[in-house]
Order: structure tokens, then sequence, then C-alpha cells
């Protein structure tokens, strides 16, 4: 009796009875993730956003994002930081990885072909998973990896979500460099709680390893230690001018004065939390994590791990080049890392000529954030965070 009970709610499962109830989205958004290293690699790279209705129908999004595709041949999945070529592990040929964007309560559906000879899964960071924790992917909890070779599809729906994200690699260190943002606008209909900005920018603010990651974890568990610091932070893949080697490695925004840019900073680094601020230029953050939030304005943000910000910055300065700063957050004694600061560019740009860079190559002081050790500045920051924007 009991039997048939069980085969009677399999069926009740499978045929509607639970699947059904699960949200399907308003449309439908289709990504195709190539996970690389080594050489000769097929790559089918998709910038932009793929939209298909539920009648398969494409159309363009509303947030006016183009739609098309390339193909290319990878012959190396490798780059240059710090006078050394490296090869990485990347998802289609990209460090940061591509970026998501979906709209509230789309149905994503992400293709991740693994090319690599380690085992993959990808973690869908902040996403909830209503009634898909099974597409969650973390490794040998919510699924088996994905082998060398292999392939899986990750579907699920943004159900009542909207803001910055962000997606990696959720087995040993490959998050390093398999990470990338997820970028949710509100549905077709509704806007900003806040000003509605000029122009906005994503900034992934990570961390920089000569040595391969893949021995560099290996070391780490066989000696039982912690992890040695990186040798570099970097924006968006770029260390900023004050390494080696990297002068014209620099990560740059180009704003015109008098305008208003909604920055949306991730920080994908594996391990350091970061401070991060733009000289001379206060912030104002409206939204953390995926949430609106009551919006306050401060000279800095401290993002932890796998943290997200959205604010707004005005370009209400003189006309020149600005330092935007990351730092480490390291109040623990004794523990090993990089204890420096890694730089981009906030360049002012000539309003009668918008292809006309800041006549002045001087670069203005650099932020002042707070001391590595700084828990009281910390404090201060995130109290400010706790109350959620009316609803």
């Amino acid at each position: 009796m009991n039997y048939k009970i069980f085969i009677s709610l399999l069926l009740f499962i499978f045929n509607g009875g639970v699947l059904d109830a699960w949200p399907k989205g308003i449309v439908t958004r289709f990504y195709d993730f190539k996970v690389m290293f080594g050489p000769k690699a097929a790559l089918l790279e998709f910038r932009g956003n793929g939209d298909v209705n539920d009648n398969n129908q494409t159309r363009l999004p509303p947030f006016d994002c183009q739609v098309y595709t390339t193909v290319r041949l990878v012959e190396t999945t490798s780059i240059r930081k710090l006078c050394k070529t490296s090869t990485i592990v990347t998802v289609n040929g990209m460090y940061p990885g591509p970026t998501i964007y979906a709209q509230q309560d789309d149905r994503v559906v992400i293709k991740v072909t693994n090319l690599t000879p380690y085992n993959i899964t990808i973690h869908w960071h902040g996403v909830r998973q209503r009634l898909t924790c099974w597409f969650d992917g973390p490794a040998y909890i919510t699924q088996c990896p994905i082998q060398a070779g292999q392939r899986f599809t990750y579907r699920f729906t943004l159900l009542n979500q909207r803001g910055t994200l962000l997606w990696h690699a959720h087995i040993s260190w490959l998050r390093a460099t398999v990470h990338g943002p997820i970028v949710i606008y509100p549905k077709q209909g509704f806007g900003y709680p806040f000003e509605l900005p000029s122009e906005e920018h994503v900034i992934v603010l990570g961390e920089y390893w000569l040595q391969d990651i893949q021995d560099l974890e290996r070391q780490v568990r066989e000696s039982g230690a912690g992890p040695p610091g990186s040798d570099a932070y970097i924006f968006n893949g770029h260390p900023g001018p004050f390494y080696k080697c990297s002068k014209h490695d620099v990560y740059t925004i180009n704003v015109t004065k008098g305008k208003t840019y909604l920055l949306r900073i991730i920080n994908a680094a594996l391990n350091m939390e970061h401070f991060f601020g733009v000289a001379d230029h206060l912030m104002t953050v409206v939204e953390a994590d995926g949430e609106y939030t009551k919006p306050f304005t401060t000279p800095f943000l401290m993002l932890t791990p796998g943290q997200t910000y959205n604010v707004l910055i005005k370009a209400n300065q003189p006309i020149g080049k600005y330092y935007m700063a990351m730092a480490p957050y390291m109040p623990a004694k004794n523990v090993p890392y990089l204890n420096k600061t890694s730089y981009a560019i906030f360049n002012y740009i000539k309003p009668s000529n918008v292809n006309a860079l800041s006549t002045s190559s001087a670069i203005h002081h650099k932020p002042l954030l707070p001391s590595v050790n700084d828990t009281k500045s910390v404090e201060d920051f995130t109290n400010k965070i706790k109350s959620l924007y009316p609803k």
C-alpha cells in the first residue's frame, strides 16, 4: 500500500502537480557558457542578450541591449599580467566573465559546456532559486560537478528579484577567475526608486595570482596553512598603474561633467574584503545585494566577497582625472594578505566633444580610504544600510 502511495506521489509531481507551480517567467533568456582552459577551444561568445519570449519570438529587450553573436577560434586562454603570461580558466574567453542581463521575473537558461580538465559548477550568487534549488550550483550539495567534456543546463526564474548579483564557479578555487556579473533590471513598466542615471557601469573587484590557482589550492591544502595573499587587486581584470608592467593596464570610466552615473560594484575576490572609493566624490548607496535601500551618501564602501552595491555618483568636480581605489580591509592579526591599494580612473571628458579626453594628464589626489584595520569605520558604514527602501 505504501509503495502504491509513493508511485502515485511521483506521478503527481512529474505530471504537473508541482511542475505547474514552478515560476516560468514572462521572458526566457538563453546564454551559452563555455568554460575554457588550454589550446584550440572553439568559442561561441554572446555579447548582449538573447531574448526569446514564450512564443519563441525574438525581440530586443526594453533596456536597449544589442543582440548579436560572434564565433571565433581561441588558441589558448591566456592573459598577460604583471610581466607574466598565465593560462587561466575562463568562461567564453572573458575575464571577468560575460554579464547575464535579465529583467525581474524573467526565466534564465544557461548552457554550460566544460572544455577544461577540471570539474566545474556555476553558482548564481544571490538568486533565490524558488523551487529550483538543484540549479543553485554548489558541487556535491545540489548537483554533481560537470565533468571534463560534459555540459549541463541551468534553468531558473528571477522571481521578484532585481538589482546586481554575481555568478561564479562553486568548486575548488576556480571562482578566482570564473566569475561575472548578473544585472537584473526592473520589469517593464517599472522604474528605479531613485534618480534615473545617465549611464551605468559594472565594476568587478577581484584578486589575481601569478601562480596557477589549482596548484596554489593544492599546496595550501597539503600544508594546512591559510591561503597566501594575492599578487594584485584588480578592477574588471586590470591591476592599475602601480604594479609591474601595468602602466597601461588600467580600467577607465569616461564621464561628462553634470551627469549622474550608476555604478554596479561587485566584490568577486576569492578571500579579501575591500574598501572602494572615488577621489573627491561622494557616492549615494541605493541598493545592497539586490535589494533597494534607503539612500545615504558615503565617501567609501566596504564589500565582503560576493557582496554587491549599486551607487549613484555625480560628476560634479572640475574636469580632470580622478582615481578610483580599492584597498584591503583586514582586522585580523597574523594573517597573510596583500597590503596594497589598486587604482582605476574616473575620467572627465570635454562636453563639446565626447571623443576628446580631458586635456590634463595629471591625476588628482587619491581617495581617502579607511586604514586596513579600521573596524569602527566599517561598523559605522554597515549601520547605515540596515533600513530597506520602503515598499
